[in-house]
């Protein structure tokens, strides 16, 4: 990726955290209505992984704030679905949903201090969600590049394909909206 193509991704991030922010603070829905023909994909998506994996466990775990793993997952999906339909961008739907419902697959409660994978869990979940994902379902390379990348730019390598730059983004979105607005 080149650096003009960087720049860009960054502030339309920022540019996007910052509507993100001002719609909650305002009461306005962010980035449109919610659009039921997409949460039905994912809920079909998330139902047939649910049956072969172990994503249940997800549901145990805390994220941010009250929200669960897998709600934060879930919201994630929602968001980039939002996202890639505002922006108008072609995508494959099918491998950003999967990722973006798999990007926080670590199977482990983070919070935890006792925890020897607490101290550098923003560093290290995703190659252990990458691993788990890979254990339990076959991957594209998309959904590869999705998990992880997703944590781009604390983990430094950029994302590679724009399925997995809208779900970094969406995460962002989603992390911030949990901490401020759902303790």
């Amino acid at each position: 990726m080149n650096k003009i193509n960087f720049l860009n991704y960054f502030f339309l991030t920022i540019a996007i955290l910052f509507a993100i922010s001002y719609t909650k603070l305002t009461g306005v829905v962010a980035l449109g209505k919610q659009n039921t023909h997409n949460t039905a994909i994912i809920h079909k998506i998330a139902a047939e992984m649910l049956d072969s994996s172990r994503l249940h466990q997800t549901k145990t775990f805390m994220q941010h704030g009250k929200i669960s793993v897998f709600a934060h997952c879930v919201s994630v999906a929602a968001m980039s679905i939002k996202i890639a339909n505002f922006l108008k961008l072609n995508v494959d739907k099918k491998s950003l949903i999967r990722g973006a419902l798999l990007h926080d697959y670590f199977l482990y409660d983070w919070h935890d201090t006792n925890n020897k994978y607490h101290r550098l869990h923003g560093f290290t979940h995703p190659s252990t969600a990458l691993k788990n994902a890979s254990q339990d379902f076959e991957l594209s390379h998309k959904e590869k590049d999705i998990i992880v990348h997703h944590m781009f730019p604390l983990v430094p390598i950029p994302p590679k394909c724009r399925e997995a730059w809208i779900v970094c983004l969406a995460d962002k979105i989603c992390a911030l909206d949990e901490t401020l607005f759902h303790r």
